[in-house]
């Protein structure tokens, strides 16, 4: 058993020591060589497709990195999947989107609007996930098919 000094020398001694590591970690995190945003090819389009997403609730139904609604497909890499065509004309079909039984909202998007989106899921594709090919939830794994 520890004495009063040792124990309060231990517990010093491993706050410090924790500490330090956490530091270290911070700093190699954030560290340029270590940024895996794709800030850098975010465009005009990119933002503005950004903004289509948030304005229409898309996130409600669907996700992007594992974030966002379990009801739709997760979109992180949509266009390596489908295909920016495809996925363009879904977001301009006047029918709207049922596959596997699940109702997307028709949003009948001009042609401008669409490739914005379409920009904004390519930049999200782009994103370094450390070999993390497609997230998707524990729920959502056996509804999600392609």
């Amino acid at each position: 058993m520890l004495s009063k000094s040792q124990a309060r020398t231990f517990f010093l001694g491993g706050t410090v020591v924790t500490f330090l590591i956490f530091i270290g970690l911070t700093i190699y995190s954030m560290a340029p060589s270590n940024d895996q945003s794709n800030h850098q090819n975010i465009t005009e389009q990119v933002i503005k497709g950004k903004h289509i997403w948030e304005t229409n609730n898309c996130m409600g139904c669907h996700a992007i990195l594992g974030e966002g609604g379990y009801y739709a497909p997760e979109l992180t890499k949509v266009i390596d999947r489908k295909g920016a065509p495809m996925v363009k004309a879904i977001l301009q079909s006047p029918i709207p989107w049922a596959p596997n039984g699940r109702k997307m909202v028709a949003y009948e998007m001009n042609d401008e609007d669409a490739e914005a989106m379409v920009e904004y899921l390519k930049w999200i594709g782009e994103i370094d996930l450390n070999g993390f090919e497609r997230i998707v939830s524990p729920l959502a794994k056996d509804k999600i098919k392609d």
